[in-house]
């Protein structure tokens, strides 16, 4: 089995023994799930006996084991220890012969360093529960997975999609049906295989080419500057020739993009295969626009509010009307109107629905004289963009707080009647509570213990948390830390300011710039401390950028943080102690990790990789990540299973749909003896929760 589907796995707590290896796996069992209690802290739960020795590999190049050492080599105690002068010396002779004399042959470690002594590690650690499962199972497992996937019609993050792309190919699997025209487009763009074009309309070639585009040609975003090889014209040529042949042609949506398809027909030299293509052809390269927005637009400029939704909701039907409800209610001068707006909004799409409720419910809007930040994600990117004062002064889309109240009951009353009475009896745990739903993970990166954005999680007393990063092929990437206080402002803890602000409270490891081969760099956080020294601020926001200027995508880099004792052992990074490990490999070079939530002790999963090409830390405003830390307040997996039981039940072995995350609570619902007939659903079963949320 390829690794990429063992990797994907290993993220849902589950190993595979290969069938190659069925007839050893006995005779390595033993000391294979001792080597991974005693390295990794996991406990095999299901399938002892099918253990094998290359699962501690996997666990290894999952978890870490041979991170490279940082700057300071005795992390935290050695850099506690040193003065102000000291630790600012020891950075400027390291930068003086790196960035300096150009020396990055070898990583740079502190010269003014005292000795230290490591303890015997002794920190108190929480077991991780893994299954492990026969190839024949896994295969089937992951169709489950690709299906679910399959079903979202929200744009797959990178892991997703690669697993996804590899399991079509590896098992010849044939999409039958595919939610999202982004992933649909990413498929026929990677594999180059016309069948997926039975899932696209005409329009849609504009994106095939826009997705061309940024994958092929050095990520030019431009879409007017085309300049496509031969075999990518023969692909958009044929993608266009596909849609006419089998009727697909929407010219009213095409009219929107009239320019950019004049252009493009022209480059690909486009010669018609039918009259319908001479027609259309001839209506791209006229004047005139008969777009459906075109028509909306002209109706509310003429403030016929009702007309233009008429139109819209006709033409593209009643998600383009969620989708523009902002711009359409605040044109609104009759009250009336607004209720006969409310009355086309009849969606059946919950995942837009919940999305609307989430903007309507953020509570974290500009600050007073400041312009709104828009969040929008594009080729799997977050951008932020924040009004300058002319677009400000003229905005006319931003609603009074009584609308939105309107709004949102009205979004919240249609969503409770799409879902209730889905599911039969359903317990779900009040862990639940903290766990937001997937519903924008396009930018995020995939791996071991990564949750949704906006997923909280409680950190225990008596532990500090080290974030950590470490990378190779590339000389420097920034691990930092922002400081967010409720009214907006910043305190930056970066490899610029930390020199003068190492402490018991928050510490650095050092600025290491010559990591070629391998370097690693840690921030300690100590809540009690940090909040009695720093008593404005309510979160931390962890981030990561590549100095070097190069994309992430172009080195290797891995992030996450420990849970570690505040009297840890001495060991920098621990396995044992990691609660979560991803790869950031987006194609640029700004990624936002996590944030910590200081006042009520949790973590508040971020994880975004950010457009552009910032390279570091603390050059703009973070404000905007605000409104991913009350997520959970609006909607959370807790209140989305509670929508669509039939019945919530106290007791798991009553239930027919465990949601949970303990074992303790499966092995209760076991115990009713029909096993094969309940559900189990965890946090990290994204696949299952987007399935059932497009349901």
């Amino acid at each position: 089995m390829q690794s990429i589907f063992k990797e994907y796995l290993f993220t849902k707590h589950v190993f595979v023994c290969e069938s190659a290896d069925l007839a050893q796996a006995e005779s390595q069992a033993f000391e294979t799930v001792f080597s991974l209690a005693n390295l990794f802290g996991i406990s095999v739960t299901k399938g002892k006996d099918l253990a094998r020795m290359e699962m501690i590999e996997l666990a290894a190049k999952e978890l870490g084991v041979n991170v490279p050492e940082p700057f300071y080599k005795g992390f935290p105690e050695s850099v506690k220890s040193l003065t102000h002068e000291e630790l600012l010396f020891d950075q400027l002779v390291h930068y003086a012969k790196t960035y300096g004399f150009g020396y990055f042959d070898e990583p740079g470690h502190s010269i003014l360093e005292r000795d230290y002594e490591r303890l015997a590690f002794g920190e108190r650690t929480v077991l991780k529960n893994f299954e492990i499962i026969t190839e024949e199972e896994a295969v089937k497992l992951l169709a489950t997975y690709v299906e679910g996937l399959l079903a979202s019609s929200r744009p797959l993050n990178q892991k997703q999609f690669k697993m996804v792309c590899e399991y079509c190919t590896a098992y010849k699997y044939r999409v039958r049906s595919c939610a999202s025209k982004n992933t649909v487009v990413q498929l026929l763009v990677t594999l180059r295989d016309l069948y997926f074009c039975r899932f696209l309309k005409l329009s849609d070639t504009i994106k095939v080419a826009d997705d061309l585009n940024f994958a092929d040609y050095n990520f030019n975003e431009n879409l007017r500057k085309l300049n496509f090889r031969n075999q990518d014209r023969k692909l958009l040529t044929g993608v266009i020739n596909a849609c006419f042949n089998a009727g697909r042609v929407d010219l009213a949506t095409c009219y929107e993009k009239k320019d950019l398809w004049c252009g493009l027909l022209h480059h690909l030299h486009y010669k018609p295969i039918n009259k319908e293509a001479e027609d259309f052809v001839r209506e791209m390269r006229t004047k005139g626009n008969h777009s459906v927005y075109a028509e909306f637009e002209r109706l509310l400029r003429l403030r016929n509010v009702r007309g233009a939704v008429d139109v819209l909701a006709e033409g593209k039907g009643f998600g383009a009307v969620l989708r523009n409800l902002d711009y359409i209610v605040s044109r609104i001068e009759d009250p009336k109107d607004l209720s006969y707006v409310l009355s086309k909004l009849d969606s059946k799409n919950n995942l837009i629905l919940m999305q609307l409720m989430l903007h309507y419910a953020a509570s974290h809007g500009p600050a007073a004289g400041q312009g709104r930040t828009f969040r929008f994600a594009r080729h799997g990117m977050l951008r932020a963009h924040r009004e300058d004062e002319w677009e400000k002064a003229r905005r006319k889309s931003q609603l009074p707080q009584k609308t939105k109240d309107v709004l949102l009951r009205f979004i919240t009353e249609n969503l409770e009647r799409n879902l209730a009475g889905k599911l039969g009896k359903v317990y779900v745990d009040e862990d639940m509570k903290k766990i937001a739903l997937p519903l924008q993970e396009s930018t995020s990166q995939g791996g071991f213990g990564v949750l949704s954005k906006g997923s909280r999680l409680p950190l225990p007393e008596g532990k500090k948390l080290r974030g950590f990063t470490y990378w190779e092929k590339v000389d420097d990437i920034d691990l930092s830390v922002i400081g967010l206080d409720d009214e907006g402002g910043q305190i930056e803890f970066s490899w610029r300011t930390m020199a003068a602000n190492q402490s018991d409270a928050i510490c650095y490891s050092g600025d290491e710039t010559s990591g070629y081969n391998g370097g690693s760099e840690f921030f300690d956080v100590n809540f009690d401390a940090i909040k009695e020294l720093y008593p404005k601020l309510h979160y931390l926001v962890f981030c990561d950028n590549v100095f070097s200027g190069v994309n992430f995508e172009a080195c290797f880099c891995k992030a996450g943080y420990m849970m570690r004792d505040e009297e840890d052992s001495g060991e920098i990074f621990e396995p044992k102690t990691v609660s979560t490990s991803f790869i950031i490999d987006c194609p640029s070079t700004f990624a936002y990790l996590f944030a910590l939530d200081l006042e009520k002790r949790e973590m508040v999963w971020l994880n975004c990789a950010k457009g552009g090409e910032t390279i570091v830390a603390g050059a703009t405003s973070l404000a905007f990540l605000l409104n991913y830390c009350e997520v959970t307040n609006v909607m959370n997996v807790y209140h989305f299973f509670e929508l669509m039981a039939r019945e919530m039940v106290a007791d798991p072995a009553e239930a027919d749909v465990i949601v949970s995350d303990s074992e303790a609570v499966w092995e209760q619902a076991k115990a009713a003896g029909d096993e094969g007939k309940k559900e189990r659903i965890q946090s990290f079963d994204f696949e299952r929760l987007l399935a059932l949320m497009n349901a």
